[in-house]
């Protein structure tokens, strides 16, 4: 699967988990979770709830996703 694969939506993250898990509400009114990409967890982008965040999806399993973005 190549990058071009990948579905980029938009939402809100709602919890925060201790194993560095996210569960995000999405614009489409439903609830994902998600862990950082590998460059948010290099620079130390941190990730609260309440933050409005771009998510990539997998067409294959559209219940995970990886954060790309923290919007401000």
């Amino acid at each position: 699967m190549s990058k071009e694969d990948c579905i980029e939506v938009t939402g809100t993250v709602v919890e925060k988990f201790p194993s560095g898990l996210f569960s995000v509400q999405l614009d489409a009114e439903r609830l994902v979770l998600a862990h950082l990409a590998g460059k948010l967890r290099r620079n130390r982008i941190r990730v609260l709830a309440g933050d409005r965040v771009t998510l990539e999806m997998s067409p294959y399993d559209l219940t995970k996703g990886r954060i790309t973005y923290r919007h401000k």
